[in-house]
């Protein structure tokens, strides 16, 4: 069987669109893709960025210290179903940094990024891997984090 095409880059003014796609096992029985399934699909769009920044988890090894989080808030606003199987982009971005803390915003699209199927907030802490205490970012995990960081909104 042949790999699905890439999904189409939804171009944004601030963060990083990841392109994925929904697949039948994320279904409910109405065809639409079941609300259990959006945090995994967060997930599956932090994860696959991280990693392409050289951040992630192979054969039980982690490649960086920062790679070591916990998700310490998550919430999320649905606004239309998904229906099948379909090209999706998760829009995220970073709205603030702390010294071992970290808020995204994310926004679950249709492929043209015309429609906002899913809203939210995802807030990770970074930890010390042998003590399980929050710990600093690194100055290299830290300019990922800065990338994705959305612009302050100044008052007039």
């Amino acid at each position: 069987m042949a790999a699905p095409a890439q999904t189409p880059a939804t171009a944004v003014e601030y963060g990083h669109v990841e392109p994925l796609w929904t697949h039948f096992d994320d279904l409910d029985l109405m065809g639409m893709v079941h609300n259990t399934r959006y945090p995994v699909l967060v997930e599956r769009a932090l994860t696959g960025h991280w990693t392409r920044q050289g951040f992630d988890f192979v054969n039980g090894v982690y490649s960086k210290p920062d790679v070591v989080i916990v998700v310490a808030e998550f919430s999320i606003s649905y606004r239309a179903p998904i229906r099948g199987t379909n090209p999706i982009g998760v829009h995220l971005w970073v709205e603030k940094v702390g010294q071992s803390s970290a808020t995204y915003g994310f926004r679950v699209l249709s492929a043209d990024g015309a429609t906002v199927h899913a809203e939210g907030r995802r807030v990770h802490i970074r930890l010390d891997q042998a003590t399980h205490r929050p710990t600093p970012w690194t100055d290299e995990a830290r300019a990922v984090l800065d990338a994705l960081a959305k612009p302050q909104e100044t008052s007039a």
